[in-house]
């Protein structure tokens, strides 16, 4: 059955009245709504694929090579019991293994040479496999440990796993069993400890902290452990979920899902976990898939309006909220009809171009519930820059929640991003992080060809990176006067650029046009009154013009900025010492 919500139908909601609305072009480009949504581990049943690399045998005691680890040990005796366990025990692994069609289905695994038969493909049958080898070669001093009801697991052999291993996380992992059993040998030399894998994972957690990739990938011991039964992956899952470990409960999800797909439940639970992680796009795109699987999953409408919400798409939200059924509280539904309000008047301020009116409605849009809407801190910061708050503005957009630029093209689309992108860019040039400001111009023109603004902020920002390059060159080789007239170039482009300003106050510092310097410096001030280099340079101007108070009034501020800056604490004493004398005192 098909998704009926909104999301097919449109990418920007509301906001395109604020960030432009799509032009008419093809689905695949205009709409995330009819671009279709991977799904993740809809691939087939897929059993351990061995390392294939070399391992060096060693003498040491409880150490195999990976021939011996995945040995041919066909006999008679154990080819019944080996066909049974592979039977009953045999598992998909998490995502990211790849199934051998040729070799692991048909005839059975080749490693370094040695042919494994199939009916020990499974993990049961290779762990078998490789105790039987050890009991074979006699080896004295190891140690056999049960790792759970139906496997036993050699002591020491488990460090074969690491050398196949493609990331830190699954050697992680393996070091915390490896260091569990060390100390279960320790403390008892018994043979047969008979701890269950449920109690290994409790103790390992509390003694051994695993390290998280982006999908918490500590978990897959864990996975191992519980022989691939997808709702114990879940309620694993869910129970780190509640101890705040959501990069853990992410990767068990994750596995949950590799093993049955087609479960609602498992994405749903996997949007809860990366919306915790701060990853609301990609939770928004679980949910999505959640509903495609169960259309009238009410728990998955409720979340998917509470992440609308949170983006700012009103309409959207309230759509999911209706399908959530009772899951939905009419307190949350009153919420988005405020938030709608105070959006519909921001657009409204910008169409007619009433920033400080613009400032006041996204501020109230923002602690109305739409604390992570990217067109919203973007909207704050294009008022703040047309009323040449640059420093401000800089501060907002610190604030915005920086997403993947694909997945807020998929979301929004790339009319909305390219104007994302335009604003980011704006206030990286005027910031003077250039290279920042001409990478996030180019994606917008990228992503928007026809965008006259993005093109005209790509071009201001080559014209004014140029210019400073140029003219710090000029400077180094002492060419103040040359590098003062490059710089005053740049400002014909962007005439409030701050670096700018402060750059050519410094070639007409060394110039001796003082009085022009300091006008340089207050206007950069101005844009930036945290820009510690033009106040520095401005206090030092007026300390040669001999305005002791206002160089005084400059260094006492640079040195609440930094304390322990022994250059303005000398600088700021002489000042004042010279104040006195001008005084009379």
């Amino acid at each position: 059955m098909g998704d009926i919500s909104p999301e097919r139908k449109s990418g920007c909601g509301l906001m395109t009245t604020v960030f432009g609305r799509h032009r008419q072009r093809s689905k695949n480009a205009s709409s995330t709504g009819s671009t279709p949504i991977p799904r993740r581990g809809a691939s087939k049943e897929v059993v351990y694929d061995p390392p294939s690399h070399n391992v060096s045998n060693t003498s040491t005691t409880g150490s195999v090579s990976n021939s011996s680890y995945l040995s041919n040990n066909n006999n008679n005796n154990n080819n019944n019991n080996n066909t049974q366990r592979r039977n009953s025990n045999e598992t998909a692994m998490p995502r990211g293994t790849s199934k051998n069609s040729n070799s692991s289905t048909t005839q059975g695994y080749v490693n370094q040479g040695r042919r494994v038969p199939k009916e020990v493909v499974g993990i049961s049958g290779e762990l078998d496999t490789m105790i039987n080898d050890h009991q074979k070669s006699n080896s004295k001093g190891s140690t056999f440990v049960r790792a759970s009801s139906g496997n036993v697991m050699l002591y020491g052999n488990l460090g074969n796993l690491r050398q196949g291993a493609k990331d830190n996380s699954y050697s992680n992992a393996m070091d915390t069993y490896n260091q569990y059993f060390e100390n279960a040998n320790t403390n008892s030399n018994v043979g047969g400890n008979t701890k269950n894998v449920s109690s290994i994972n409790k103790e390992t957690k509390s003694s051994t902290k695993l390290k998280e990739g982006k999908s918490g990938g500590g978990s897959l011991c864990r996975t191992i452990s519980t022989r691939m039964d997808p709702e114990q992956l879940k309620i694993m899952g869910n129970e780190d979920y509640k101890n705040g470990q959501f990069a853990e409960a992410l990767s068990l999800y994750d596995a949950a899902i590799a093993i049955d797909p087609k479960k609602a439940a498992y994405r749903s639970n996997r949007s809860a976990a990366l919306t915790a992680l701060g990853r609301l796009l990609e939770a928004v795109f679980e949910c999505r898939e959640a509903i495609q699987i169960d259309p009238h999953y009410q728990r998955a409408h409720h979340r998917l309006g509470s992440l609308h919400f949170r983006l700012g798409e009103t309409d959207k939200a309230l759509y999911h909220y209706k399908q959530a059924g009772p899951e939905a509280d009419p307190d949350e539904v009153a919420k988005v009809k405020i938030l709608q309000a105070h959006l519909n008047k921001c657009t409204e301020a910008q169409r007619v171009g009433d920033w400080n009116t613009l400032i006041v409605e996204t501020s109230n849009t923002i602690s109305s519930g739409a604390d992570s809407a990217p067109q919203i801190f973007a909207l704050q910061a294009e008022a703040l820059l047309k009323l040449r708050r640059h420093q401000d503005a800089d501060n907002v957009m610190s604030k915005c929640p920086n997403f993947n630029v694909d997945d807020c093209t998929k979301f929004f689309g790339p009319i909305c991003n390219a104007n994302l992108l335009v604003t980011r860019a704006q206030v990286d040039l005027a910031a003077g992080r250039f290279d920042d400001a001409l990478e996030a111009a180019h994606k917008a023109t990228r992503l928007d060809t026809n965008n006259k603004l993005a093109n005209k902020v790509l071009g201001k920002a080559r014209a004014v990176t140029g210019a400073r390059c140029r003219g710090n060159e000029l400077f180094k080789a002492s060419k103040f006067s040359e590098a003062c007239t490059v710089y005053g170039e740049g400002l014909q482009y962007d005439p409030y650029n701050s670096v700018l300003l402060c750059n050519r106050a410094a070639c007409r510092s060394k110039l001796g046009q003082l009085e022009k310097a300091v006008e340089d410096c207050t206007a950069a001030l101005n844009l930036r009154p945290s820009y510690t280099k033009a106040r520095l340079r401005r206090a030092d101007c007026n300390a040669k013009l001999e305005r002791w108070e206002a160089s005084i009034g400059d260094y006492e501020i640079l040195l609440k900025e930094t304390p322990e800056d022994e250059e303005v604490i000398q600088a700021l004493s002489e000042a004042r010492v010279q104040l006195k004398k001008q005084r009379g005192g």
